[in-house]
């Protein structure tokens, strides 16, 4: 939340890259296959040598399209790309094609609600596309650095904000909500430790009611979320005593520190007039059709916004539990299987926030790759609920289907996991316990309640757990009704 005590605000911006989720780069055909070894995913054409000429990869296109519009922005008619120029190692042309002057699409906005429920809307200046760098690898036992170029020309969607956001609180929760409407699409899998997110944060201090921005500065090496929230309230605490002290804030790039949760200088911040800007000549610009952007907008899913709404309306669950199930498109769609197939609505919620993700959590793993059909985690909630197998057996069950890849009834059956509810052969199992623990059946018919729970747990032990323990415990009150 924003410090209104101060006499200075707080303006944040962030420059976020996506990589797409293709199968190709940006401008040729090579594989952008992460994890590959160095140097093996190149060609003439991403290694810029003579007289290659480079080709626009559809899908690329598509999915940058698809973003745009999810994020409510205007699109650009004519599509132009530009060279940014600038020297780098590990940037064999020289030069990067991006999008300058006439980007892909502008003016869009993110409505973002932070988690203490309070909602802002942050403009989104504009998206284009652009080609990424290649990537220094350092040795610190070496006099030079390695080169690997297979990252070169990966196709990015840089997304600017406006510089709308006041707290590091805003600017984290603008990232999640990013990030969430961003897997939804399905145009990338925002893996930060892959490289598929990054984000630099550009932020400034100024005295409340001026308009004019501060002096800016840039941060990077931000590889994470949280990264970026805790280096902006360094930042933002640094620049406030640097004013403080009548000094001026330096124009500049500056590098996150994790481990000692301090910013350092980088180098001068850069300028647009430092890029040298020109049209890309081996890029013709082209103009994008209505019905083309009509016919990406009708791939466009239901989003989060929308589908929090709809679960509220349909389900009626509270605002935390739809928050649970929405966060992820694919975990949503999980418990919309399990509710229709099941027919149980909450019992479907309540195994999805509970054991489900807890064995996500457990495997760090995303709920695709868990191994547990949706039809199979109905099967559990029915059988449970039909009294076939306790909650405990149904817990035990849920693990060997994940691990073993077998049907809930099957293995049930296999470990004789399956309620015992023939009512004559627990009602054996009662008059036995009845008989020997006739201190309980007193205390129970002197008014003590909770000795019930002692006599049940006495048939349950007796039955080896396979006893219904609904049904064992209303033999029981029978039975010492009888008596009494």
């Amino acid at each position: 939340m924003e410090n209104k005590n101060s006499k200075y605000e707080t303006v944040i911006g962030l420059e976020v890259h996506v990589q797409l989720l293709t199968k190709t780069k940006a401008f040729c055909a090579c594989s952008i296959l992460f994890g590959k070894e160095p140097n093996t995913q190149v060609c003439p054409v991403c290694l810029g040598l003579p007289g290659v000429l480079p080709v626009l990869n559809k899908v690329f296109f598509e999915y940058a399209l698809k973003t745009a519009i999810a994020l409510n922005c205007d699109i650009q008619k004519i599509v132009k790309f530009d060279r940014k120029n600038y020297y780098y190692p590990d940037l064999p042309k020289n030069y990067q094609i991006s999008q300058y002057d006439m980007p892909l699409a502008y003016k869009g906005k993110l409505s973002v609600t932070m988690d203490d429920g309070q909602e802002r809307v942050i403009g989104i200046t504009r998206v284009h596309l652009e080609e990424d760098a290649g990537k220094l690898m350092h040795d610190t036992a070496l006099p030079y650095s390695y080169v690997d170029l297979n990252r070169t020309g990966t196709p990015l969607l840089e997304i600017v904000s406006e510089p709308d956001i006041r707290t590091p609180e805003e600017a984290y929760w603008y990232l999640v909500t990013l990030k969430q409407i961003i897997k939804y699409l399905g145009v990338s899998d925002c893996n930060m430790e892959e490289g598929s997110l990054r984000c630099d944060a550009n932020i400034s201090l100024r005295r409340r009611g001026e308009t004019k921005l501060g002096s800016k500065v840039e941060i990077k090496n931000l590889n994470s979320f949280k990264a970026v929230r805790d280096a902006l309230l360094f930042e933002e605490e640094r620049q406030e005593i640097v004013l403080e002290e009548s000094k001026t804030i330096n124009k500049e790039t500056r590098l996150w520190n994790a481990e000692k949760c301090v910013t350092r200088p980088m180098r001068s911040k850069e300028e647009a007039e430092d890029y040298r800007y020109f049209p890309e000549p081996d890029l013709v610009p082209f103009e994008i059709e209505k019905d083309f952007i009509e016919k990406i907008r009708a791939l466009i899913p239901e989003l989060p916004e929308d589908k929090m709404k709809r679960f509220k309306e349909q389900y009626g669950f509270n605002e935390k539990d739809i928050k649970v199930l929405t966060l992820d498109r694919e975990i949503a769609d999980y418990f919309e299987k399990v509710a229709r197939l099941s027919e149980d609505s909450v019992n479907a919620l309540n195994w999805m926030k509970g054991e489900v993700m807890m064995h996500l959590n457990e495997r760090a793993i995303e709920i695709n790759a868990l191994g547990l059909k949706p039809e199979n985690l109905a099967e559990i909630i029915k059988m449970t609920k039909d009294a076939i197998i306790s909650h405990s057996a149904a817990k035990d069950i849920l693990r060997i289907c994940i691990d073993e890849k077998k049907s809930p009834r099957e293995i049930a059956r296999e470990r004789s996991l399956e309620q015992v509810s023939d009512e004559s052969a627990i009602k054996k199992i009662v008059l036995d316990v009845i008989k020997a623990n006739q201190k309980s059946v007193n205390d129970y018919l002197g008014g003590k309640e909770n000795a019930l729970g002692f006599l049940v747990g006495q048939v349950m032990k007796l039955s080896k757990g396979k006893a219904n323990p609904k049904l064992a415990n209303d033999l029981l009150r029978a039975e010492l009704t009888r008596k009494n």
